[in-house]
């Protein structure tokens, strides 16, 4: 049976030009059912998984990453149900075949429906998020697709140009992997295009398109998937090398063409960087564990540092 449920010629012409909102099977799949989600939330590897509390929405931005601490799977649930947080299971497309396949099978059918879309590289991962809960306004470097399984999200997408977005700042994304720095004023949302959507529906929205989530009333439960290809790529290696040249060697580039001699000497400018290692040097360390959850109260966290992550 077809993951997706009204692919539409429509479709087909606006796939990564447009944004769409496409219906799906995914949310009556068992392994996105919360017994299955909290059974997995057991098992997942410390190194793949964040969990974060942030601020409420209107308020100004609170970041603090913690650790689930031994709480069973299903009470993580029940904290993020009655708390202010969200829980990123990354990579679960590695750390579980099951989902693995069904990436590949949501890839398939996107290379059926539009013709010549090859992609490589495909990850996904699983949020469980509270209610009220968001994420604040940030782009993503590679192509990306939200999944709603269970519960009701409001998403706002912004033009994905200057003021919205600025060369510079895709260009320090790409340079130190820190994507939800980007400014922010609430006169953008005057321009954002908002969907709501709840389960068995998706969104796809255009290359780095910025955008922001606010989570209705209730527990939500989505999956993202990100991929690349070879146009994605190339305006992934012109980024980083026109950040090299504006950010290290104070020089302003004048090309964003991602073909031709000159693109090519900025690949193997990056590239070169790249191996050297000094942008690993330069990107930002992890953020500290500030909270553990609290297992005696459900949605309330112990603090380790109160200060880490407030504004």
């Amino acid at each position: 049976m077809p993951i997706f449920r009204d692919w539409s010629p429509a479709h087909t012409a606006g796939w990564a030009n447009s944004a769409l909102r496409i219906e799906h099977r995914l949310h009556e799949d068992p392994l996105f059912s919360i017994d299955a989600l909290a059974d997995l939330i057991d098992r997942y590897p410390r190194e793949h998984y964040a969990l974060v509390h942030m601020g409420a929405q209107k308020e100004r931005r609170l970041w603090r990453e913690g650790e689930i601490n031994g709480v069973p799977g299903r009470a993580v649930v029940e904290a993020i149900a009655q708390g202010r947080m969200w829980l990123n299971l990354r990579n679960v497309s590695f750390v579980d075949r099951r989902y693995r396949e069904v990436l590949d099978r949501i890839f398939e059918e996107v290379r059926h429906n539009v013709p010549g879309y090859d992609t490589y590289s495909r990850t996904c991962g699983i949020l469980i998020s509270s209610p009220n809960a968001q994420v604040y306004y940030h782009m993503d470097l590679p192509g990306q697709s939200l999944w709603q399984m269970h519960g009701r999200k409001r998403v706002h997408l912004y033009p994905g140009q200057a003021p919205f977005l600025a060369a510079e700042q895709l260009e320090r994304i790409a340079l130190y992997e820190v994507e939800v720095d980007i400014p922010y004023e609430p006169w953008y949302d005057e321009h954002a295009t908002v969907f709501e959507i709840g389960g068995g529906e998706m969104l796809h929205w255009p290359l780095n398109a910025p955008h922001r989530v606010e989570n209705l009333d209730c527990l939500n439960v989505s999956m993202t998937t990100e991929y690349w290809t070879d146009h994605i790529r190339r305006r992934q290696m012109l980024n980083m090398a026109n950040g090299i040249l504006r950010h290290t060697l104070g020089i302003v580039p004048r090309s964003v063409a991602t073909s031709g001699p000159g693109f090519w000497a900025k690949a193997a400018l990056q590239a070169g960087v790249r191996r050297s290692g000094l942008l690993r040097k330069a990107r930002k360390a992890r953020r500290p564990v500030a909270f553990h959850l609290d297992p005696a109260r459900p949605g309330h966290v112990i603090d380790l540092d109160p200060s880490v992550g407030r504004p």
